[in-house]
Formats: C-alpha cells, sequence, structure tokens
C-alpha cells in the first residue's frame, strides 16, 4: 500500500458513483437518493491524522483509488442471501460492514439478505443482526443511516430478534466534532481538533446539520466490543482495545466513562486507538487475533474500518477502466483463518457487505 498521499492523484477525475437498488422496490424515504446521482465523494483517505507528524502505530491510508485485479480476490467468498425463518429460540447471526452514509446500498444489501422487506420493514423474525460501526461520513446520508438502524432496533425486538450496532472511529469522531469542535487537543503528535478531523475525514455538513440529541445519546452508548456466538465482534483491526480492559465488560465500561467524562483530550485518545488499523494482516496478525482472544474470547476476529482492497494490497490499472473498479465479492478471511474483515470498500466502489455468519466455507 502506498501512503502519504492525501489528495486526489494529478490527472484524475473524481469517481461519480449512481445509487442502484438490487431487485427490491425503493421505499419512499430512498427514491431521492436512488433517483440523483451521487456526488463526487473522495474514494477513500482512511482515517487522516490530524497532527504535525502521525502518532506511534497509526497508519493512514491513500486518498487516491486503489484497485485490485479483476478475479476472485484471496478469501473473498460470494454468499448467497438465505431469509431467516422466524421461530423459537435464537435466530441466524448476521453482521454488517461499514456503511459510511451509502443507505441506498445498505437498504438493498438488507433485503438482498432477507433482513427487510420492500418499504425497508424488518422482515427477518428472531434473526440478529450487527451493525459493526462507522455509519456516516463520506456518504450521502449518514443521519438516515443512523435513523434506520435506530429503527430496525425497535422493530427486531418486536419480532423476537434484535439488531444492534457497535462504536466505530467514525462515531467518536461524530460526537467530538458535534461537542468540542474547534478545541485543541493534544494529539501525541502536536494539537488537532476534532472539527478539523471530522472534515478531513470525510464529515457531510448534510449530517452535522440534521444531526440530533438523540443520535448523539444513541452513538455514545454504542459498545465497542461483543463476543456472539464464537465471533468476537468489533469496529477496528486493532489490539488498542486491550487498553480499556481486560475483559469485554471492562472494555464497555471505560470507554463509556470516558465519553460520559466530557473531556476533549481523553475522547481524542479513544479515537486515535481505534483508528489504528492493519494489526492482523502482516507477520505476527495471527498472533495479534490471538492475544485479543485470549482476554475476551471468541473463536474468530469479525472487524470492520479496513477496506478489503487495501487489505489485499492487490492493485491494477490506473487507466479509468471499468476493471479499475475495486472487486470485493465477499468477507476477506485471513490471519490463518482467524479473522473476517467485513469492510467491502462501499466508498470507494466496492460493495458494501451484509453476511451471515459462520461463514458457509
Amino acid at each position: 500500500m502506498v501512503e502519504g498521499s492525501m489528495t486526489q492523484g494529478a490527472g484524475q477525475e473524481p469517481v461519480v458513483r449512481t445509487a442502484t437498488l438490487r431487485d427490491f422496490r425503493v421505499p419512499p424515504y430512498a427514491q431521492t437518493y436512488a433517483q440523483t446521482p451521487m456526488p463526487p465523494y473522495p474514494p477513500h483517505p482512511g482515517s487522516v491524522a490530524m497532527d504535525d507528524g502521525p502518532p506511534e502505530g497509526y497508519t493512514p491510508t491513500e486518498r487516491d483509488l486503489p484497485v485490485i485485479r479483476r478475479e476472485e480476490s484471496p478469501g473473498a467468498r460470494p454468499l448467497p442471501g438465505q431469509r431467516p425463518a422466524a421461530g423459537a429460540g435464537r435466530g441466524p447471526l448476521y453482521v454488517v460492514g461499514d456503511v459510511h452514509g451509502y443507505l441506498d446500498e445498505l437498504l438493498a444489501a438488507l433485503a438482498e439478505q432477507g433482513l427487510i422487506d420492500a418499504q425497508g420493514a424488518w422482515a427477518a423474525g428472531n434473526a440478529r443482526l450487527w451493525f459493526l460501526g462507522d455509519f456516516t461520513d463520506r456518504g450521502p446520508d449518514g443521519i438516515g443511516v443512523i435513523d434506520l438502524v435506530m429503527r430496525l432496533s425497535a422493530e427486531a425486538a418486536a419480532a423476537g430478534g434484535y439488531c444492534k450496532a457497535l462504536m466505530g472511529n467514525h462515531e467518536l469522531l461524530l460526537i467530538g466534532a458535534k461537542r468540542f469542535g474547534d478545541t485543541p487537543v493534544n494529539s501525541g503528535a502536536g494539537t488537532a481538533t476534532f472539527q478539523a478531523a471530522w472534515l478531513l475525514n470525510g464529515g457531510q455538513k448534510s449530517d452535522m446539520d440534521r444531526l440530533q440529541d438523540v443520535h448523539l445519546q444513541w452513538m455514545s452508548r454504542l459498545d465497542a466490543v461483543v463476543e456472539e456466538d464464537g465471533h468476537l465482534l468489533m469496529h477496528s483491526d486493532t489490539t488498542a482495545y486491550l487498553d480499556y480492559g481486560s475483559t469485554i465488560e471492562d472494555v464497555n465500561d471505560t470507554v463509556h466513562a470516558i465519553l460520559t467524562r466530557n473531556d476533549a483530550d481523553e475522547c481524542w485518545d479513544v479515537f486515535r486507538k481505534l483508528t489504528k488499523r492493519f494489526a492482523f494482516r502482516d507477520e505476527g496478525g495471527a498472533g495479534a487475533v490471538r492475544e485479543l482472544m485470549a482476554a475476551y474470547g471468541g473463536e474468530r476476529v469479525v472487524h470492520g474500518h479496513s477496506p478489503i482492497p487495501y487489505l489485499l494490497g492487490e492493485v491494477g490499472s490506473e487507466n479509468g477502466e471499468d476493471s479499475a473498479r475495486p472487486v470485493v465479492v465477499g468477507p476477506h478471511v485471513y490471519a490463518d483463518g482467524l479473522a473476517i474483515a467485513m469492510d467491502g470498500g462501499v466508498t470507494m466502489a466496492g460493495k458494501l457487505l451484509v453476511v451471515q455468519l459462520p461463514l458457509r466455507e
């Protein structure tokens, strides 16, 4: 992966993506975006440091569009949709990767798995659905995504299932931008502000204008780590969670306490640490996964945050042809089979992933 470039490459045209709703009727609240081409957003700058230099362990990503070859990616598997049947007991378990404001793609992916109906209402009975965080920024309707998840949570509970969400680094970033604005924070490598970091990382004015107290309260109460059916679910592919506790309960309580204290420097430190990435990718990656599971349990880690094209590190042509688009057909299983990456790179014309666990291999 090339690092350091934080602007659109010279001579390259911005990528304009048109929303599509695959194989289901557009709900009324999605029609506006279905009929209008999306504006040209930067493909994926990663999480950009707002310091004189990057903090230790910080790994920014390239803003220029990375691509992978057209053939199927190693470790990526197509997962056909399967409508869960309602019934007694615990229903099937699903996870959703990073959404980043792409509401229409989310609606289509949920419908493809039979989790919502044509009107966008919960249709999965006692199924269990976990979002892995990063609902806003870069895409056109982050608040719409949060509203959808909040509504589905109530509808799923009424049907005997549940829809829950984890906290991503972009939730921490949006909370900080709203609470602290341009207040300087001690970043560890100079000064920074949440407002500047939010804007640089794809913050959308339309989201900030529509952000309400109920959204802030909901985001502030999200857990950082959970374990479900032997799957350790978290947003970021980092071991930094261990800095906040030796048990899942400790981590979640500590993060919630920091947000409650409302100290800008403390909140920035959580954001900075949960922005780290690639701990499971290279040599020693399987050991890092085992370290987390030794503390928190589980037999596999399932995470978002780092787009699959970056994890694979495969770059193809940059001539603008269709072959230059990322090809993501499913989750990426790596680190000796112990880690599952779920960020399909929807912000870079990849795929918004909604899959059932355990993976059918």
